[in-house]
């Protein structure tokens, strides 16, 4: 009897030691398993978190959050005007004619292995004077990686610092330009002396254009967000029969370039700045921006096989890359029709502006012909 509880006794032990060995065997399988898998989506994810195309062309939704959607949403080059996803994810997979493959492994790299570093140059100026198209155009350059929107950091969000900033910008090779445009910066008065602290050897570049017509275009533009507002010759003149313009109307006094430019003499040179013809930059995209890849030490990629000329809209786009039946061009809100003004209204203005002009150019060493 006492040989068959010993022999009963062992079977149990037995059947327990191989459960318990079989569990152990079991769980560090899985724990393999789990480690490998982890190993594997880490280095997938070496770039953070992948973020969907953003459909808010405006700066507010970026600049509501820090994150790394702001330089891993990176458009194509060639989605100009457009924000449709699946045209970016084609652009993404397929550099196009014109890109060249060295840009799209360029920007792949850099997303990849570059660091977010603060600007080297800024497109600091003016509203309505071709700002977007200088940006659109020079960031198809394969040494060039641009902020889409603008952060309005040097101007209303200075008080969130350097590193918030920084944050903002694409990554970036040690070998290319991180750039931003935020036109507003060219009329506020802080920010030269901001820019300056953040570095003194920022390159500058400020699109110009007859301040008139760059009035009118901007009055046009807001005209269609606030269709009630008053009319153009009402908020140009405080004494339209004596002539006085009234400068207080932002309007009026962003075309007052020189006024503008003595306030950043103050803080850089001369030499650091780079004026662009808005005017020229649609006749001749192709020179323009030749000079802005003079201007930042960039060899001449960007060439009149790039452009052609929208004559529907009225200024250049940038021809189609082979991955796209059709052609990248500004926005709908770009080339807007302009409102009509009276021919004496305008003779009034360029009046009033003639000194101004004459003093701006002589300070740049340029006549931009507006008179």
């Amino acid at each position: 009897m006492a040989q068959r509880l010993l022999t009963s006794a062992n079977r149990v032990s037995a059947r327990f030691a191989f459960i318990f060995t079989l569990s152990l065997s079991c769980a560090y399988l899985c724990y393999n398993i789990l480690f490998y898998r982890g190993a594997v989506m880490t280095n997938q994810t070496y770039d953070g978190k992948r973020c969907p195309p953003s459909k808010n062309a405006g700066g507010k939704k970026l600049l509501g959050k820090l994150d790394n959607c702001a330089s891993l949403n990176v458009r194509s080059a060639f989605q100009l005007g457009s924000s449709n996803p699946r045209d970016q994810s084609k652009a993404q997979g397929s550099p196009g004619a014109h890109g060249t493959d060295a840009n799209f492994k360029n920007m792949s790299v850099a997303q990849k292995y570059g660091n977010k570093k603060l600007p080297n140059a800024l497109i600091v100026g003016v509203k309505k004077g071709g700002t977007r198209a200088v940006l659109e155009f020079i960031r198809i350059h394969p040494d060039v990686r641009a902020l889409g929107t603008e952060p309005h950091f040097f101007d209303r969000n200075y008080d969130r610092g350097l590193d918030w900033y920084r944050g903002l910008m694409p990554r970036t090779l040690d070998s290319q330009i991180t750039l931003e445009k935020t036109p507003s910066y060219f009329v506020t008065r802080e920010a030269p002396h901001r820019i300056s602290r953040m570095s003194h050897d920022t390159k500058l570049i400020v699109v110009v254009r007859n301040p008139v017509t760059r009035a009118i275009s901007d009055y046009t533009q807001t005209l269609s967000k606030k269709p009630d507002i008053p009319t153009f010759e009402e908020l140009a003149f405080k004494n339209r029969s004596l002539g006085l313009v009234d400068t207080s109307w932002n309007a009026i006094r962003i075309g007052m370039y020189i006024l503008h430019l003595e306030n950043w003499l103050q803080y850089f040179r001369l030499s650091q700045m780079h004026f662009v013809s808005g005017e020229r930059l649609i006749t001749d995209p192709a020179g323009e921006i030749g000079r802005v890849q003079d201007f930042l030490g960039l060899k001449r990629i960007i060439t009149d096989k790039h452009f052609y000329f929208n004559r529907t809209k009225g200024f250049p786009c940038l021809k189609k890359p082979e991955s796209s039946s059709q052609p990248r061009c500004l926005g709908k809100s770009k080339g807007r029709t302009h409102v009509q003004i009276e021919q004496e209204v305008i003779e009034q203005l360029q009046e009033f502006y003639r000194p101004f002009n004459i003093k701006f150019y002589e300070t740049v060493g340029q006549d931009f012909k507006w008179d």
